[in-house]
């Protein structure tokens, strides 16, 4: 079969299979290069866990705090550019608007929020876990709670990051989600466990340069079938997908001050207290180091989410006329980015097959980097409670691998859970809130004043937990009896040259009338985890101020944030030693602390 054959294949019979809802396939060479780049990540893996010793736990988790900036930086960005990033938010710029690129303001602010608020306190710990932190600032049970909410966090994401390009594969092969998800999974699990950190981080870099990659090629030969950038940014304009609305409304879906104020405290709560992120600033061996790495993180984040917005605007100027959605050629949003990049791999032999290696390797290292530090905080906070103090670090190197393998294969499962909850990016960000939220809620009390006690700690949180739980479903609920829709903005079939059903056509039908539910429910979701913290201090703070005794003893100021300090140059820290409520979390010398 000539070149030109297969071509003609690509642009007109893979089209019409997808309109038909049949199956497609890639050619050889697309599997082939799809298979060679998952291969060489499983090597990497096997690499560090062959040659390089990954017996104990500090080198497993911390990879022996001898990383570099550049590498951990990159692996950051990495875990950060997930599927989401590379398949839902095109769809969903295409469908709404550019409003998430508004959310890079929130990355600068990410970086204040990490580098000076919350990172001075526990690289001067050096923790496991950060979770330690909340046993030294707190008490044991405020930790414990923690950490189970933060376990619960990982077991709601990390089915997302799995289901989107699993789902983008099966579109582009007809290969089931339900055959692909579980390879990928084992695949993922298999170097994380035997890698470690090391493996993480270098697999991370290989798989981030292949994904930015493919975003720039798809990018170049979208904006190439255009007509060019400034094309794509008229039709663009035209379509009113660019259009900010600085309405202070919080009900409006995509704007300003929802996406930027929503996506600072969810971001924050993502990085600036994950255990994932805070892990791999710990391998860095200066602090300088870990706020230089989070500096280039935030501006790399920046740059591939930019690329994923400006390819949903491309493919909204090469659609603007025939929407896909309106005549059925794709049903879903996850299913937009891989018909597009069908329509335009018959101009680049093997694209495809690279590109969906590309979103593999944003999952894949979005779920490897949450596996790891799952399994740290779950050993740390749980598992070594119950084990014989003697235990060798070889052993607590096998429980860690162990519990990679328990933690990956219950997010694999929870995959048929996920699947039936609506659109990836609402549903993504919406989840954030339930545990993210008083997570964030919980660190920002204890960071930031003395006053907040354990009992306002862990009833806030444990409150605004149940609250948000009871939110999110209560918010699921309505969507699915219709009562609270967001219909996309205008599309079209004017310019269609091909024939379809009108009567199938897609129609943004206008919500059916919400008048009589709550307020809040209507509130948009990127203020969900936002909404979640705010109740946990809210809380907090009145059930420490009703609670706290004259004779409480003073909170060590090595456990504040330094930008607090100043508030409480008046009061002096007498007898910190006694005063930390555990003195095996605490030690004297490393903090500095003076007796009376």
């Amino acid at each position: 079969m000539s070149f030109q054959n297969l071509s003609s294949l690509v642009t007109t019979v893979i089209p019409d299979l997808i309109a038909n809802r049949k199956t497609i396939s890639f050619f050889w060479y697309d599997y082939l290069l799809f298979s060679i780049v998952l291969g060489f990540s499983s090597l990497i893996g096997i690499f560090f866990g062959c040659f390089h010793n990954q017996d104990t736990k500090k080198e497993y988790l911390l990879g022996g705090k001898r990383m570099n900036v550049w590498p951990i930086a990159i692996s950051l960005v990495a875990s950060h550019t997930s599927a989401i990033t590379v398949l839902a938010i095109p769809a969903d710029v295409y469908r709404y608007g550019l409003g998430f690129w508004q959310g890079c303001i929130s990355l600068f602010l990410l970086h204040f929020t990490t580098s000076y608020v919350f990172l001075p306190v526990f690289y001067r710990l050096e923790l496991t876990s950060i979770y330690e932190y909340l046993a030294m600032r707190f008490d044991e049970k405020t930790r414990m709670m923690a950490s189970a909410m933060y376990a619960i966090s990982l077991l709601l994401y990390l089915p997302i990051v799995i289901y989107i390009p699993s789902l983008g594969f099966a579109t582009a092969t007809g290969i089931g989600v339900h055959v692909v998800a579980p390879i990928a999974c084992g695949i993922c699990i298999f170097y994380t466990t035997i890698g470690g950190l090391k493996a993480v981080v270098w697999t991370d870099t290989f798989q981030f340069t292949l994904t930015i990659g493919c975003l720039i090629a798809v990018l170049w030969l979208g904006l190439g079938k255009v007509g060019g950038f400034f094309s794509m940014w008229n039709t663009a304009v035209e379509g009113h997908r660019l259009d900010v609305s600085f309405d202070p409304d919080p009900t409006q879906r995509d704007g300003f001050w929802s996406v930027v104020i929503g996506l600072t405290f969810m971001w924050t709560a993502q990085n600036s207290i994950n255990q994932g992120c805070i892990q791999k600033f710990l391998a860095l061996p200066s602090m300088s180091d870990a706020k230089k790495s989070c500096f280039i993180y935030s501006q790399g984040c920046i740059i591939a989410k930019t690329l994923s917005i400006l390819i949903g605007l491309t493919m909204y100027a090469i659609y603007a006329g025939c929407d896909p959605f309106s005549t059925k050629k794709v049903e879903r949003n996850d299913q937009l980015v891989p018909y597009f990049i069908v329509g335009i791999a018959s101009s680049a032999p093997g694209l495809a097959g690279l590109f969906f290696a590309g979103v593999f390797c944003a999952a894949l290292s979005t779920l490897s980097a949450n596996l790891n530090c799952v399994a740290g905080t779950l050993y740390t906070d749980f598992i070594s409670k119950v084990l014989n103090p003697n235990t060798s670090e070889k052993v607590a190197s096998n429980i860690l691998k162990l519990l990679v393998v328990i933690v990956g294969v219950c997010g694999c499962l929870m995959i048929y859970i996920i699947e039936q909850l609506g659109g990836v990016v609402q549903l993504s960000i919406s989840l954030k809130g339930i545990a993210d939220g008083p997570l964030l809620g919980v660190f920002m009390m204890g960071v930031l004043s003395r006053r907040i006690n354990s009992k306002g700690a862990f009833y806030g949180a444990l409150i605004s937990m149940l609250f948000m739980s009871w939110f999110f479903m209560m918010v699921k609920y309505y969507e699915k009896m219709g009562h609270l829709k967001h219909p996309p903005k205008p599309l079209s079939v004017a310019n269609c040259t091909y024939d379809f059903n009108f009567n199938e056509t897609y129609t943004a039908t206008p919500p059916i009338s919400d008048d009589n539910i709550f307020y809040l429910f209507k509130v948009s979701f990127y203020y969900y985890t936002m909404i979640g913290a705010l109740m946990c201090c809210l809380i907090g703070s009145c059930i420490s101020f009703f609670t706290n005794k004259k004779d409480d003893p003073l909170v060590p100021k090595k456990l504040l944030c330094p930008l607090v300090h100043w508030m409480y140059e008046d009061e002096v820290d007498e007898d910190e030693q006694e005063n930390t409520k555990k003195g095996d979390y605490f030690n004297v010398q490393q903090f500095d602390t003076h007796k009376a």
